[in-house]
């Protein structure tokens, strides 16, 4: 991952500080529109969250005054829905499985939670692809606008999956086939953000609440996100018997013992991730 490290120009900053991956869109002069390379990158830098036991907790976040614009139209028109290539039956929907599908999946799927800090102007894909994050913080000068139906397409990055699954289907209805602009409290209100704050206390809420995360029980808590993920299409035998699975697997982590063990001694349990 050629990003990791890399310079102030590099279209995705990355570094990880006390077990926490901070993932930073970096095309302010686009803000932050995803490109092929970026999106790679990023999941890439999702993929190996999930297998570092020294990354605890993720952070995406965007330079510059916007989160994320959607995917970039201008610098790849082939590579993205209403592209001017020809294409042939079958191509669109291959390049949405490779591509944006496959980012806002790989967010979802991450074995560690995600945290989105949405620092501004967030539009097309980038709506799901903040909507994905495990825990969504909101800038109270950000906004949401999912913006398809404005350019003649139809939602992509699972933008139908998870907005129904956020406000119900006739919320979703209304966004979805609108795509009208939402600030920050209109997306507190419907239930989009777990939290709004002043732009000044985003960053630094991030880090309070990437902190408590990275502290916590880390298998303990990917289990939960599995079990979350998958509740609202499972039928209750088998969340019932996904969650004893789960449980089967927790009470294996040194982690479950040491909470228990706490929990006798009167003190604070001491989570090591595993």
């Amino acid at each position: 991952m050629p990003v990791s490290g890399g310079p102030g120009g590099a279209p995705v900053l990355h570094r990880v500080a006390e077990g926490v991956s901070w993932i930073t869109l970096n095309r302010p002069e686009a803000l932050n529109a995803v490109t092929a390379e970026m999106r790679e990158s990023l999941v890439g830098l999702l993929e190996a969250a999930s297998a570092d036991p020294g990354v605890r907790a993720v952070v995406l976040t965007g330079a510059g005054r916007g989160f994320c614009a959607g995917a970039d139209l201008r610098a790849a028109p082939n590579d993205a829905p209403g592209g001017a290539a020809e294409r042939v039956a079958g191509d669109v929907a291959r390049m949405l499985r490779r591509g944006v599908q496959r980012l806002v999946a790989a967010v979802l799927d991450c074995e560690k939670p995600v945290l989105a800090a949405v620092n501004g102007p967030t539009a097309g894909v980038g709506v799901p692809l903040a909507l994905a994050c495990d825990l969504v913080l909101m800038a109270d000068t950000a906004s949401l606008v999912p913006a398809f139906v404005r350019r003649g397409l139809v939602p992509d990055g699972g933008a139908a999956y998870l907005l129904p699954r956020l406000v119900g289907p006739q919320r979703a209805k209304e966004l979805l086939f609108l795509g009208d602009r939402l600030t920050a409290a209109d997306a507190e209100r419907l239930g989009l953000v777990n939290r709004v704050v002043p732009a000044a206390e985003l960053e630094p809420t991030a880090r309070a609440w990437a902190a408590r995360l990275a502290s916590g029980p880390t298998r303990t808590i990917a289990l939960t996100k599995e079990l979350l993920n998958t509740a609202l299409e499972a039928d209750r035998s088998a969340a019932f018997a996904a969650e004893a699975a789960a449980q089967e697997a927790n009470l294996a982590t040194a982690d479950a013992a040491e909470g228990v063990r706490a929990f006798v001694e009167r003190r604070e349990p001491d989570f090591t991730g595993r």
